[in-house]
């Protein structure tokens, strides 16, 4: 359960904590929706006298990138084929994804989606005459399950009312797997190798956010499902809006760092995510180009999107540019191109679009439609709904400016980098995509560690899966890891580290800072250490300024990346001067220690690639363009734990579906 945070602020962190030792079969590692999947699914699979537990950072009712609430689920495949949906995201992702993962979930999905109306939420349907029910009159039409049809905003995507779609979810979640097998507001930072097998996942470790007290637990396997990274590049709100950002701020890059330095293996971080937003609140663009038919216009009026100048810069990145869709990395490039030809800002055309849609309806559909545009904030980014208040802005009086915000790392949304995976055991599954245990036998979702796996945003390859694909990915590790702990249940972890190593190297920004806390009069001003924000402020200006940050219309460079890689590894050295006087501020600690890990793997993947594959995304100056003879491969990097090295190379990309 979660503990509440003290009534006089944060807990002041002692040198010795308590300890707390646990031993489970299965250990499930974070609380969004690929967890809450896991947590679900589980007992179906388990065996008898197999033990699992759930550790979340946070509360799982409110945790992950769904945590405010969702106004759509963008993966429905319905009517569509799992064909289709691999052709979608191989254009979206500039014709470099894992096939055998993507069709492979395409085949779940939507049994996710049926659960989630089954548990509650809202999903609003299409009547035989063109209408669309949201809320309780959609529940009149019946169920997804039963036939009643939807209501698409594009191919893929499906409205609800979804402000409650997390605490629905988890929930279930929750209800399925226990209380007693759950231990919230507790943050993992490391994961454990085995004494004595080779390259087998034996535990991890982490500490409670609401007490001084390390857990140290030991599993036969686990599922890493801890978000992608969020301000490892400074956001475009600062000073009051500090702290404003598109993805969940509390997504660190955990999941990444966390297996890589146990050595799995990483796929495409080069790939981020920098999505065109609602300027200023960071409000989703999605229903209003899909649902409400709006056309985003450049400072001069003008729907570049459907100009000439657009065709011809598109036709230079065919033959994505020129497919009936244009990739959301090409839809960036082409409103950064204007805006770096002075054709700025852009405006969505929120006026017309209420308008148009307005001719048909009486006045209370109107009405209706009005309060929808309202909603789709309310529903899941409030913040945007707030600052329109704050200038007067009637969205069928006045356009809205959007503007791409600055880079996320995720493998869930339209992005694809994350760990190297196992692809299903199926005949039609290249060799090269399946990763075999030492037992010889392929399990899905496994990372190159024997015994961990991953879902949701640390799946790499495989981008577009969103809230329902990671929930569903996650019944899927379930299964898995159920195989994997029976198969080799005579394992017994054995950890290398003693437990006083283990709560030396978690508490020891808390000791260094009772070290040396007294040496001046203010506390965040000493010569022996720096506090996590600190270091957050240098880690965000030198990505923002060499990293292709929004400092440079996402342009780096191969001497750009050199200076930036150099600054990343003197503030690895300084994280060793981390100094954390609560528990809040030990949590941040890590936090950062792990962002700067992630995008340090980001970074290096995009020095190794010579080209620009998601444009738009980023630009490498030095190779402005796409190599497709070169570099129509994935990129991938191993580090070493024991050597501290890296290891970067291609991997041959496998066209599965024609």
């Amino acid at each position: 359960m979660a503990l509440p945070n003290k009534p006089l602020g944060e807990l002041k962190a002692v040198r010795d904590p308590e300890v707390e030792e646990r031993e489970v079969d299965i250990l499930i590692v974070g609380g969004g929706m690929a967890a809450c999947g896991t947590a679900f699914e589980i007992n179906k699979w388990k065996k008898d006298g197999q033990s699992v537990l759930l550790v979340d950072k946070a509360a799982m009712e409110r945790s992950g990138a769904v945590a405010q609430g969702l106004s759509a689920i963008n993966t429905y495949i319905g009517d569509n084929t799992p064909d289709d949906y691999v052709r979608m995201v191989r254009n979206d992702l500039m014709g470099l994804v894992r096939e055998d993962l993507i069709f492979d979930l395409g085949n779940y999905v939507d049994d996710s989606v049926h659960l989630f109306e089954e548990w509650g939420l809202p999903i609003w349907k299409k009547t035989d005459d063109g209408k669309n029910l949201d809320g309780k009159k959609g529940l009149k039409l019946g169920t997804l399950k039963s036939g009643a049809k939807p209501v698409r905003t594009g191919k893929w995507q499906i409205m609800i009312n979804g402000e409650s779609y997390k605490r629905i979810v988890a929930e279930a979640a929750k209800k399925a797997l226990g209380e007693d097998n759950i231990l919230e507001r507790v943050f993992i930072v490391e994961l454990l190798l085995d004494a004595n097998v080779p390259n087998q996942v034996a535990g991890a470790v982490g500490f409670s956010v609401r007490e001084n007290k390390v857990f140290i637990i030991k599993c036969k396997t686990m599922m890493v499902a801890c978000g992608g990274a969020v301000n490892i590049y400074q956001p475009r709100s600062v000073g009051e809006g500090k702290g404003r950002a598109w993805y969940p701020v509390w997504n660190a890059g955990s999941t990444y760092t966390m297996c890589m330095k146990v050595g799995a293996e990483l796929t495409m971080m080069e790939n981020r995510f920098t999505p065109a937003r609602f300027k200023d609140g960071y409000g989703p663009v999605g229903a209003w180009f899909l649902l409400f038919k709006a056309k985003a216009l450049n400072g001069l009026g003008e729907n570049y999107a459907a100009g000439d100048v657009a065709k011809k810069e598109l036709e230079r990145y065919a033959p994505y540019g020129t497919a009936a869709i244009t990739p959301t990395c090409l839809r960036n490039h082409l409103m950064l191109f204007e805006m770096k030809e002075g054709r700025g800002p852009i405006q969505m055309d929120t006026v017309t679009a209420l308008a148009e849609l307005g001719k048909t309806m009486d006045k209370k559909e109107l009405k209706h439609l009005e309060s929808e545009a309202w909603e789709d904030f309310l529903d899941m980014t409030c913040g945007q709904a707030n600052l329109w208040c704050a200038q007067n802005c009637e969205p069928e009086k006045k356009n809205s400016e959007i503007m791409p915000t600055e880079p996320y790392l995720l493998g869930s949304h339209s992005g694809c980098c994350g760990l190297w995976v196992s692809g299903p055991d199926l005949d039609w599954v290249p060799d090269s995509y399946k990763i075999k245990a030492r037992n010889g036998k392929i399990y899905k979702q496994m990372t190159t560690v024997e015994g961990l796996f991953t879902s949701g945003d640390g799946v790499g390859g495989s981008g577009h899966k969103f809230s329902s694909g990671s929930h569903a990915e996650g019944r899927i590790a379930a299964k898995q890891m159920v195989r994997f702990a029976a198969d080799f249940s005579d394992y017994k972890p054995a950890l290398k580290q003693s437990k006083d190593e283990l709560v030396d190297m978690i508490y020891k920004p808390v000791r260094v800072y009772l070290d040396n806390c007294e040496y001046t009069t203010d506390e965040d001003i000493n010569p022996n250490y720096i506090k996590p924000n600190g270091m957050m402020y240098r880690m965000m200006k030198a990505t923002h300024e060499y990293g292709a940050g929004t400092a440079t219309y996402y342009q780096t460079s191969s001497k750009s990346l050199e200076v930036v890689m150099d600054l990343l590894q003197t503030m690895r050295e300084d994280c060793e001067k981390m100094a954390a006087g609560d528990l809040h501020e030990l949590m941040r600690a890590w936090e950062i220690y792990h962002r700067i890990w992630t995008v340090e793997a980001h970074l290096r993947h995009i020095q190794f690639r010579k080209e620009t594959r998601y444009p738009g995304f980023y630009y490498q100056a030095d190779f402005p363009g796409q190599d497709d003879k070169n570099w129509f491969c994935f990129v991938n990097s191993k580090y070493n734990p024991e050597k501290a090295q890296w290891d970067i190379f291609k991997k041959d990309y496998v066209k599965i579906i024609p």
